[in-house]
């Protein structure tokens, strides 16, 4: 060392005076990860308050999508949306809930936070397949078999539902074993079976157990299906047996394989 310059020597003794490379990292790193976390602090703390705190994110519209029979003043009466509340902290399940109670016409209605300051209620009605006669009124009857608004005038193109059980014999064997609301749902299932060209003509499903349901038309011709099973075989059948005997006043089609008509 005895020929090194005195240049040499102060940068030799200023290298060995600093921290070490991996030391000057490490601390790099850490200053950026304080910096990330104040940060994140600082936005989450704003985050929260703009959330839970704001004027600005408050629920002040509720607008409703959907609506057939029911108007969307009636949707937003039964759903009670709490105008006025935080948007993030409204209770959508309760929401729906209440307006499904109120309004069995309803059959789903989603809720939808839009922010800043609308809740949307998106309705889906229960459509009638079946009607009941009950007191010079009318019960609709939807696919699930749900007895769901009574009307006072019949809607078009929905046929009756006769419940023709006697307490004897089979319609009381079938009461017993299968009992009125699943006798209900099989003649949804029939109604819902019959060929689309047909279904216009319904007049009325009669039910006299489960095995034994029957159409009649709107031009007096009747249909003995059976039982709701083999729907599709049945309604195939019924569409083929009409063609080839237009002039047939009874179909039966109870056994889809051996299709029958009478009357002409």
């Amino acid at each position: 060392m005895a020929g090194s310059t005195t240049a040499e020597r102060g940068e030799r003794k200023r290298e060995s005076s600093g921290p070490p490379p991996v030391r000057a990292v490490r601390r790099r790193r850490l200053r950026l990860i304080i910096a990330s976390a104040v940060a994140l602090l600082f936005f989450g703390s704003g985050a929260f308050w703009l959330l839970y705190g704001s004027d600005l994110v408050r629920v002040e519209r509720v607008s409703v999508s959907g609506t057939g029979v029911l108007t969307p003043d009636q949707v937003r009466e039964a759903a009670q949306v709490p105008l006025g509340e935080q948007l993030v902290s409204v209770d959508t399940g309760a929401i729906e809930k209440r307006a499904a109670e109120e309004l069995p016409r309803i059959d789903t209605v989603d809720v939808v936070r839009s922010w800043p300051d609308e809740i949307k209620l998106r309705v889906t009605e229960r459509t009638p397949v079946l009607l009941v006669h009950q007191g010079g009124k009318f019960v609709e009857v939807d696919d699930d078999g749900v007895r769901f608004a009574t009307v006072e005038k019949a809607p078009k193109g929905v046929p009756a539902l006769e419940m023709d059980l006697s307490r004897s014999g089979s319609s009381a064997a079938s009461l017993r074993r299968f009992g009125e609301d699943r006798l209900v749902r099989e003649a949804v299932r029939v109604a819902g079976a019959v060929p689309e060209f047909l279904a216009p003509e319904t007049r009325s499903v009669k039910v006299r157990s489960y095995d034994a349901i029957s159409l009649e038309l709107t031009d007096g011709r009747t249909v003995d299906w059976g039982s709701s099973e083999k729907g599709a075989q049945k309604a195939r059948a019924l569409t083929a047996l009409m063609k080839a005997e237009p002039d047939a006043r009874h179909f039966d089609v109870s056994v889809p394989s051996a299709p029958a008509s009478s009357g002409s």
